[in-house]
Protein backbone atom coordinates (compact mmCIF):
# COMPACT_ATOMS: atom_id res chain seq x y z
CA UNK A 1 0.00 0.00 0.00
CA UNK A 2 1.10 3.54 -0.20
CA UNK A 3 3.55 4.81 2.54
CA UNK A 4 4.90 8.07 3.13
CA UNK A 5 7.23 8.02 6.05
CA UNK A 6 8.84 11.38 7.23
CA UNK A 7 11.60 11.74 9.52
CA UNK A 8 13.95 14.09 11.13
CA UNK A 9 12.31 16.47 13.15
CA UNK A 10 12.83 17.54 16.32
CA UNK A 11 13.85 20.39 18.40
CA UNK A 12 16.45 22.64 17.13
CA UNK A 13 17.60 26.38 18.51
CA UNK A 14 16.68 29.73 16.62
CA UNK A 15 19.31 30.31 13.59
CA UNK A 16 19.82 26.10 13.35
CA UNK A 17 19.28 23.54 10.73
CA UNK A 18 16.80 20.00 10.06
CA UNK A 19 17.00 17.86 7.45
CA UNK A 20 13.73 16.27 6.64
CA UNK A 21 13.45 13.01 4.84
CA UNK A 22 10.12 11.69 3.25
CA UNK A 23 10.36 7.61 2.73
CA UNK A 24 8.09 6.74 -0.22
CA UNK A 25 6.39 3.13 -1.59
CA UNK A 26 3.78 1.73 -2.91
CA UNK A 27 3.62 3.89 -6.07
CA UNK A 28 5.69 5.09 -9.04
CA UNK A 29 7.52 7.71 -6.85
CA UNK A 30 9.17 9.47 -9.68
CA UNK A 31 5.69 10.02 -11.36
CA UNK A 32 4.26 12.20 -8.92
CA UNK A 33 4.78 15.68 -7.92
CA UNK A 34 5.83 15.99 -4.10
CA UNK A 35 5.52 18.64 -2.04
CA UNK A 36 6.05 19.63 1.45
CA UNK A 37 3.49 21.11 3.86
CA UNK A 38 3.22 22.46 7.28
CA UNK A 39 0.39 23.32 10.34
CA UNK A 40 1.55 25.40 13.13
CA UNK A 41 -0.85 25.03 15.95
CA UNK A 42 -4.14 26.72 15.30
CA UNK A 43 -3.22 27.64 11.97
CA UNK A 44 -4.28 26.06 8.83
CA UNK A 45 -2.11 23.65 6.61
CA UNK A 46 0.35 25.99 4.22
CA UNK A 47 2.48 24.94 1.30
CA UNK A 48 5.87 25.22 2.23
CA UNK A 49 7.77 23.86 -1.05
CA UNK A 50 7.08 21.61 -4.14
CA UNK A 51 9.16 19.93 -6.56
CA UNK A 52 7.82 18.21 -10.16
CA UNK A 53 7.89 14.81 -10.71
CA UNK A 54 11.39 14.21 -11.82
CA UNK A 55 13.01 16.77 -10.08
CA UNK A 56 13.10 19.94 -12.37
CA UNK A 57 11.06 22.49 -11.19
CA UNK A 58 11.00 23.80 -7.58
CA UNK A 59 8.26 26.50 -5.60
CA UNK A 60 8.87 27.64 -2.51
CA UNK A 61 6.49 29.87 -0.29
CA UNK A 62 7.73 33.30 0.10
CA UNK A 63 8.92 33.17 3.90
CA UNK A 64 10.92 30.27 2.96
CA UNK A 65 12.88 31.10 -0.30
CA UNK A 66 16.41 31.31 0.45
CA UNK A 67 16.33 29.11 3.54
CA UNK A 68 14.56 26.06 2.61
CA UNK A 69 15.77 23.85 -0.15
CA UNK A 70 13.39 20.71 -1.68
CA UNK A 71 14.82 17.99 -3.36
CA UNK A 72 14.08 14.62 -4.29
CA UNK A 73 16.45 11.37 -4.88
CA UNK A 74 14.19 9.28 -7.61
CA UNK A 75 16.76 6.41 -7.05
CA UNK A 76 15.98 6.21 -3.42
CA UNK A 77 12.00 7.22 -3.43
CA UNK A 78 13.07 9.76 -1.05
CA UNK A 79 11.84 13.41 -0.75
CA UNK A 80 13.94 15.69 0.86
CA UNK A 81 14.10 19.08 2.65
CA UNK A 82 16.89 21.04 4.32
CA UNK A 83 15.71 23.98 6.47
CA UNK A 84 18.43 26.62 7.21
CA UNK A 85 18.62 29.07 9.81
CA UNK A 86 14.99 28.10 11.06
CA UNK A 87 12.76 30.66 13.33
CA UNK A 88 10.16 30.34 15.96
CA UNK A 89 7.66 30.66 13.56
CA UNK A 90 8.83 27.60 11.64
CA UNK A 91 7.19 25.72 14.46
CA UNK A 92 4.75 23.39 12.90
CA UNK A 93 3.91 19.50 11.98
CA UNK A 94 5.53 19.14 8.50
CA UNK A 95 3.65 16.82 6.33
CA UNK A 96 5.15 15.47 2.97
CA UNK A 97 2.50 15.07 -0.02
CA UNK A 98 2.65 13.03 -3.47
CA UNK A 99 0.76 14.18 -6.10
CA UNK A 100 -0.18 12.86 -9.24
CA UNK A 101 -2.90 15.19 -11.35
CA UNK A 102 -6.10 15.49 -10.03
CA UNK A 103 -6.69 11.59 -9.36
CA UNK A 104 -4.00 10.27 -6.47
CA UNK A 105 -3.01 13.00 -3.49
CA UNK A 106 -1.11 11.29 -0.49
CA UNK A 107 -0.37 12.30 2.87
CA UNK A 108 2.09 11.35 5.40
CA UNK A 109 1.59 11.09 8.94
CA UNK A 110 3.55 14.16 9.69
CA UNK A 111 7.05 15.23 11.72
CA UNK A 112 7.02 17.77 14.72
CA UNK A 113 9.68 20.36 14.21
CA UNK A 114 9.94 22.75 17.09
CA UNK A 115 12.13 26.08 16.74
CA UNK A 116 13.07 27.09 20.46
CA UNK A 117 15.98 28.22 22.59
Amino acid sequence: QVQLVESGGGLVQPGGSLRLSCAASGFTFISYAMSWYRQAPGKERELVAGISSYGGGTTYADSMKGRFTISRDNTKNTLYLQMNSLKPEDTAVYYCNAKWGTTYDYWGQGTQVTVSS
